[in-house]
């Protein structure tokens, strides 16, 4: 199966995202992987986002790039993550992209660093996590986006580490508003065997984000990517393969090789 590739927005060479996106299918990528910053900035590029569209470019998704998350502890600042999530789907969906990615929390605890015990018991923060998910999915399935839930690494969550994880959330609530991220550098860490993560994963699945064993593009690490794209091939995963992860050179040397990689050529 050949699968499409969204290059990281910050990688690409040019002013204009219709040039970002030139350069991007110049070197073997088909798309963009687009910056949600918060806080307005995303929100504020909507109509950039739209006249792009209008011209062509390919935006599929869209990554969390954000101050404040749906697992917050705090409830005012839990509460205001959930509705600027719900507007960033907004303008993930103007842009015509397919969703939007979300971890429960980035760097907020973990259970493996001190002090170690989190100032919530595991099953409120999974009843708050479903609580926010089941609304965040209703809302993205009334855009006709998917909200990904991302799991991350032990040391970034406290809840959602694993695919497994992640896949528990998507049957509970049920919604094609939600899916899970595969996201390689994380699984290298959490995931014992990846291929067969991704295959009990299955179609829960919706979109995959892409870095080697030391967060550096395909290829630069020791990461088995044979394994996770065969696993990818025998779900009949049909959607994207998008750029989350540093480079180890210039975009316009290092990028050509990274499609040439994923694409077996």
């Amino acid at each position: 199966m050949t699968f499409k590739l969204a290059a990281q927005e910050s990688t690409c060479e040019g002013d204009t995202l219709e040039e970002k996106f030139a350069f991007a299918r110049s070197v073997g990528f088909d798309g963009i992987e687009l910056s949600g910053r918060g806080n307005g900035v995303f929100v504020s590029r909507t109509a950039e986002l739209q006249a792009a569209r209008a011209a062509g470019v390919e935006m599929p998704s869209a990554v969390a790039h954000v101050d404040h998350f749906i697992g917050d502890f705090d409830e005012e600042r839990r509460r205001g993550a959930i509705d600027e999530l719900k507007e960033l789907l907004g303008v993930v969906a103007a842009a015509g992209g397919n969703g939007f990615v979300t971890p429960h929390a980035f760097g907020l605890f973990s259970k493996h660093l001190p002090p170690f015990v989190p100032p919530r018991s595991d099953d409120e923060s999974r009843r708050l996590l479903l609580e926010a998910l089941d609304e965040i999915a209703a809302h993205a399935a009334t855009l006709g986006v998917v909200a990904y839930l991302e799991p991350l690494n032990r040391f970034e969550d406290f809840v959602v580490n694993t695919l497994a994880d992640a896949s528990w959330y998507v049957d509970e609530i049920g919604s094609p508003g939600l899916a899970v991220v595969a996201d390689t550098w994380h699984m290298s860490i959490e995931e014992a065997d990846t291929g067969a993560a991704i295959r009990a994963a299955g179609s829960r699945i919706g979109h995959v984000q892409l870095g080697d064993s030391n967060r550096l593009e395909p290829g630069a690490g020791h990461y088995d990517w044979d394994d996770t794209l065969d696993a990818l091939d025998d779900i009949g995963y049909d959607g994207w393969l998008a750029m989350e992860c540093g480079l180890s050179g210039p975009a316009r040397e290092v990028l050509p090789r990274v499609a040439a990689l994923l694409r077996r050529e």
